[in-house]
């Protein structure tokens, strides 16, 4: 997707918010708006935003992950299982 072909001016969207803030939600694609022909802002549909936070949130977990498994903070499959099992079994008592 290019975002180059939704640029509008910020004019353009203080006449046409509405308009705008329907045509976000129904293409799911970013408008970007520009001021004095420089670009200044970023308009998304909210549920594109939560994605991408949902996104970003992921990304995080694994480059946490990650640092871990460099660090040598890792631990073997079968004492993980056995430690949940234990778990689980003195939760059902």
């Amino acid at each position: 997707m290019r975002y180059s072909t939704q640029v509008k001016p910020i004019s353009y969207l203080k006449a046409n918010a509405a308009e705008v803030l329907a045509q976000l939600a129904q293409q799911r694609e970013p408008l970007l708006i520009t001021q004095n022909g420089e670009a200044r802002a970023v308009l998304q549909d909210v549920a594109s935003w939560e994605e991408t936070q949902e996104t970003l949130a992921l990304l995080k977990i694994l480059a946490l992950g990650n640092e871990q498994v460099e660090a040598g903070k890792t631990r073997p499959l079968a004492d993980v299982v056995s430690r949940l099992k234990s778990r689980n079994s003195a939760v059902d008592e």
